[in-house]
């Protein structure tokens, strides 16, 4: 689907730094501790989608 000419440009660099930075997020999310659904429901505010 990509070949090295891709990554060499200037827009694959920038696809190579997005998908470090959509893992690093990734494991940093996963890192944090979990709270109880019951301080959650208070906590958060509750955003419904249509």
């Amino acid at each position: 689907m990509f070949n090295q000419r891709f990554f060499d440009s200037q827009l694959g660099h920038a696809a190579l730094v997005s998908i470090a930075a959509m893992v690093a997020f990734t494991i940093f999310a996963g890192m944090l501790p979990t709270a109880d659904a019951q301080s959650m429901l208070v906590g958060a505010p509750l955003v419904e989608l249509a």
